[in-house]
């Protein structure tokens, strides 16, 4: 059986921790921040762990992860 390709792009965008979650950056925080609240732009540092029915399908793209 051949090897299985890892989807670099998927790579570059999610870690899977060592207890098998899938952490992810938070979206909206590159541009146009002078008009988000300081709250919104604070709340937006910490990593967002994707869902189980997504992280299933994440998973899926990152087969030796």
């Amino acid at each position: 059986m051949p090897k299985l390709k890892t989807h670099k792009g998927t790579k570059a965008r999610v870690k899977v921790t060592g207890r098998g979650k899938v952490k992810a950056m938070r979206s909206g925080k590159r541009h146009l921040n002078y008009k988000k609240s300081g709250k919104r732009i604070r709340q937006g540092r910490t990593d967002l762990v994707i869902a189980a029915p997504d992280a299933k399908r994440i998973k899926a793209l990152l087969p030796y992860e």
